[in-house]
């Protein structure tokens, strides 16, 4: 589940068009989740939604429309989730638009943890601060469906404190927010220099 529904109004520009490395933000995070145990894509679209479409191409398809965009990120998941065939999949990874900076490599990390725990929430943390993507089990989906949107997916995570894997690793892009100008050039540069 790519999230890009929201404004960007901080910005300036739809963030899922954002170049990285030859590619838009959204590309990107399509090619490093791709893995034999993704079996289904969606691309969560809100307020640039008709510009992100135009520029998906043949990814286009993959779109889900959020039409409550406005009320934040929560809204988000649950339109990913209501995209979903019923009983159609074990779980799903989250990764929100602006966090691009992430690997093949961790991905599969979170998966094979997820697929040997039995654990519902598996996360990265970086130097101990938690991170994105977030993998949630499919027994959690109603409870995601049904929470506050003033506290979020995080009111999940919470509920679920003592059964939460956390997988440490040393890409700082999981804790990366790139929401303005300055904190994407300074992601830009970082890259550069490995």
């Amino acid at each position: 589940m790519i999230l890009a529904g929201g404004e960007s109004s901080r910005m300036g520009a739809p963030k899922a068009l954002l170049p990285y490395r030859g590619r838009t933000f959204v590309e990107y995070l399509l090619k490093m989740t791709q893995h034999p145990r993704v079996s289904l894509t969606r691309i969560v679209v809100g307020a640039h939604s008709g510009e992100i479409r135009q520029k998906l191409g043949s990814f286009a398809a993959l779109a889900v429309e959020n039409p409550d965009w406005q009320k934040g990120q929560l809204s988000s998941i649950q339109a990913a989730i209501r995209s979903l065939p019923a009983g159609g999949t074990e779980g799903m990874i989250l990764c929100p638009v602006d966090h691009p900076i992430i690997s093949t490599a961790l991905v599969a990390q979170l998966i094979d943890a997820f697929d040997s725990s039995s654990k519902p929430i598996v996360l990265p943390t970086f130097h101990g601060k938690r991170g994105h993507p977030v993998v949630f089990r499919s027994t959690l989906y109603d409870e995601l469906l049904a929470a506050s949107p003033e506290v979020g997916a995080r009111q999940v995570v919470w509920a679920h404190a003592a059964d939460v894997l956390e997988i440490p690793t040393e890409e700082e892009g999981v804790i990366l927010n790139i929401n303005d100008p300055a904190t994407l050039d300074r992601a830009l540069h970082s890259q550069d220099d490995k």
